[in-house]
């Protein structure tokens, strides 16, 4: 509960803050590096073959399958309905 009420406090301070565009930028290039880290880790965890899932925007649903392919920025999952290119940080194993 803490963690959500830092959030919080730090999303407050960016919305109302007064911070110049340089130090918005900045802000901005932080949590953009921190999100390649953390596909990174999700990338090196994941092989072909395993068991993902995600939750898909498009169908509003969790979807199941399979990694086939791994490449730079997108992981292919094969599913009951298709092939699906995902971001890696999007993946959770099962």
């Amino acid at each position: 509960m803490e963690k959500l009420s830092t959030i919080q406090q730090i999303n407050q301070a960016i919305m109302f803050g007064t911070w110049t565009d340089t130090e918005l930028s900045s802000m901005i290039d932080a949590v953009k590096w921190n999100r390649a880290q953390l596909q990174k880790q999700v990338k090196r965890s994941i092989s072909l073959g395993q068991t993902v899932k995600f939750n898909s925007v498009k169908r509003g649903m969790i979807m199941q399958g399979t990694v086939d392919k791994i490449a730079i920025k997108y992981i292919t999952v094969r599913t009951s309905q298709g092939l699906w290119r995902v971001p890696a940080n999007m993946l959770e194993a099962v």
